[in-house]
């Protein structure tokens, strides 16, 4: 997608995320699906409690940084991350999250999210890593 409005200007648009300079020296700016795919990751990345005028911004996920690597764990991950889309993006409804490990890395979880554009239906998806009990090993 380019950094030019789309047709599907109902999404809006906003600074990239993360930030970037573009060619001609200004900022760089995602629209369409690709702003909302930046807002998800943005939302997902940021702690509560992280920005100080906002504290309640974020997902409180990484309150299980160090928590064990079980059922439990995934369920409260999933949970975290429902309700921190529910939230602070209206433009999707959240379908499904499902937390899995991935493979051979023990820190490793992956979050699949499935999501609907409320304004065209188009339905989408993101996988967000989120590491768990750093530096821990199988």
């Amino acid at each position: 997608m380019s950094d030019v409005a789309d047709t599907r200007s109902f999404l809006g648009g906003g600074l990239r995320f993360p930030m970037v300079i573009g060619p001609d020296g200004g900022f760089g700016m995602s629209y369409g699906e690709r702003s909302v795919a930046e807002s998800l990751w943005l939302v997902l990345s940021t702690a509560l409690g992280e920005r100080q005028m906002n504290p309640t911004f974020g997902c409180g996920a990484h309150d299980q940084v160090f928590a064990p690597v079980n059922d439990a764990t995934y369920a409260t991950v999933a949970h975290h991350v429902r309700e921190s889309l529910t939230t602070w993006e209206p433009r999707i409804d959240v379908l499904d999250v499902r937390v899995t490990q991935e493979g051979d890395l023990a820190n490793l979880l992956l979050v699949a999210i499935d999501y609907r554009l409320k304004d065209n239906n188009a339905m989408n998806n993101l996988v967000y890593p989120f590491y768990i009990g750093e530096g821990e090993l199988r």
